[in-house]
């Protein structure tokens, strides 16, 4: 799951990390020339900065969903359906103020009583199911695969990448531990632990290294930081790039015996337990931030507004800090479409996949029971056209295994040429559509909220575009969703960055659509393709 991880770190370390190393009238171009609004170049203020995704591109100027105007203008007063969805993730604190009014229960299911009361295979499962256990640290998997030895597939491939990987946490983290050492060096030398911008100013020495600590700061830190939000950032920097060298990368570490099961065999069901917020409830944040922009309670005055309104979360926790294992992301969507759910979200993703096959086979599965499942494009700036990421419904040009899935790239709360997050994965036939997924606030756990970045934030935004889609038109097939949100997004043909180089390509082409999801538009369509 690393590549899908939220970008926890910020601008200005990136930058210094860098440094070192259904009608016509709704499918075709909306009446206004979007190519030539003015662009937002005015900070958004705070209120609209954690609703930016729910915004309009006309309106507001920023490349949110319509989400707002979709409410006020064509949901007024009108029925709606609960539609259950399906988050296979970290796991979900059940518990936050803002999602414990929206959590599935199993109404089948006695809560405690030791037994499987609804004969479904999982004792107790009155939220969901955790097919982790009390694991969360893992590897990854081409660790994994340099771990079973030479002969295995994909090892020369794995074992190249690994000794890469590890080679560049390794000075990554050494570089971090640097950037604290100034810190400290500073503080040390002002005899003052909150040093101002002021205070480097007036500072006068002859000690080269402290001169350039000096520049470093006040070019990189300040004015808009300070010295303390700086150590808490550069420490998230050591820690993750420590959990990487220590667990993701080490060939000799060992997360899934605690489990108990065999993870190549696709037949030993009987595992896990039904904690689905996991052990400790802070390793639930990228589950419970993901559950937020889908189901967040909308209008109460706390934290961000969920997409949806009417929706339940079933919290399936298959991902942890670390790659998935193929066997929990089948058997976790198996669980979500034979549990009720009929939006599946999956913000994880992966390079290797040694049993694919599972996972499409629950993909197809999902399919023949109708349910539209949504994954996250990935973080890696990469064209997937050229490399596969996992789980997707296409493999080297191979037509699509089934028409209920879609990919979701990222977009940032600028309409510019830097719209496209620059992490995002892109592609012109594996990538569908593009969200906000930038900055985006929502649900952390212990009853907490926080801005988050990643693909892992866009998939969510259509997760819950699609819910609200099956909650007021519940006729609709997944197939007929998934058509709809393609066909109605807002196309757009200006220059953007994509890429690790951040080269220049339209927007047009960076996805097989070419548009925004547009959840006013979206609906619009649903009313007519139901009629």
């Amino acid at each position: 799951m690393r590549n899908l991880r939220p970008i926890y770190f910020s601008t200005a370390l990136a930058l210094v990390l860098a440094s070192c190393g259904g009608t016509k009238a709704i499918i075709s171009t909306p009446p206004v020339n979007i190519d030539n609004l003015p662009l937002k170049v005015t900070p958004l203020a705070e209120n609209d900065l954690k609703r930016w995704s729910h915004l309009d591109l006309v309106k507001d100027t920023v490349p949110g969903m319509s989400v707002d105007k979709a409410y006020a203008e064509l949901l007024k007063g009108k029925k709606s359906t609960t539609v259950v969805v399906g988050i296979v993730d970290s796991g979900v604190d059940i518990r936050h103020e803002d999602l414990k009014g929206v959590i599935w229960v199993n109404a089948k299911e006695i809560a405690n009583n030791g037994k499987d009361d609804d004969n479904n295979g999982y004792v107790d499962d009155i939220n969901g199911w955790n097919f982790l256990g009390d694991s969360n640290n893992e590897q990854l998997e081409m660790t994994r695969i340099v771990k079973q030895g030479p002969g295995t597939p994909d090892y020369n491939k794995a074992k190249a990448e690994l000794d890469a990987e590890v080679q560049t946490a390794m000075q990554r983290k050494q570089f971090y531990e640097g950037l604290l050492n100034a810190a400290k060096e500073l503080q040390e030398y002002l005899k003052k632990e909150d040093f101002t911008e002021a205070d480097l100013k007036a500072m006068q020495t002859d000690n080269e290294a402290l001169n350039n600590y000096k520049e470093f700061f006040l070019q990189r830190v300040f004015p808009d930081g300070t010295v303390a939000e700086f150590k808490e950032q550069v420490k998230g920097g050591i820690d993750h790039f420590a959990d990487q060298l220590n667990y993701n990368f080490n060939v000799d570490f060992d997360g899934r015996s605690i489990v108990g099961d065999n993870p190549n065999d696709i037949n030993d069901t009987k595992y896990g337990n039904n904690n689905v917020v996991g052990p400790d409830p802070e390793d639930a944040k990228h589950g419970t931030h993901v559950s937020g922009i889908v189901a967040q309670v909308r209008g109460n005055n706390k934290g961000g507004d969920g997409v949806a309104n009417n929706v339940k979360i079933m919290a399936v926790r298959a991902v942890p800090n670390g790659d998935e294992y193929d066997k929990d992301i089948a058997l976790g969507i198996r669980y979500a479409v034979d549990n009720g759910a009929k939006v599946i979200n999956g913000s994880f993703g992966k390079y290797y996949s040694p049993h694919k096959e599972w996972v499409q086979d629950a993909l197809k599965y999902a399919a023949s029971k109708d349910v539209l499942v949504i994954f996250a494009a990935g973080n890696d700036s990469k064209d997937l056209d050229v490399e596969n990421k996992y789980p997707s419904d296409s493999y080297d040009g191979a037509p699509e295994i089934s028409n209920n899935v879609l990919i979701i790239g990222a977009l940032a709360p600028s309409y510019s040429s830097k719209m496209v997050a620059s992490f995002s994965n892109y592609g012109t036939k594996n990538v569908d559509i593009f969200a906000p997924g930038v900055k985006i606030y929502a649900t952390t756990p212990n009853q907490t909220y926080e801005y988050l970045q990643g693909t892992s934030m866009a998939s969510p935004n259509v997760a819950g575009v699609a819910a609200l889609i099956r909650s007021y038109y519940p006729k609709l097939s997944a197939a007929q969703v998934k058509q709809i949100i393609m066909e109605s997004g807002t196309p757009l043909k200006n220059e953007v960055a994509v890429g690790e180089d951040q080269h220049k390509a339209n927007f047009s082409t960076i996805s097989k659509t070419g548009k925004i999801v547009n959840a006013y538009n979206a609906l619009l369509m649903a009313e007519q393709m139901s009629k």
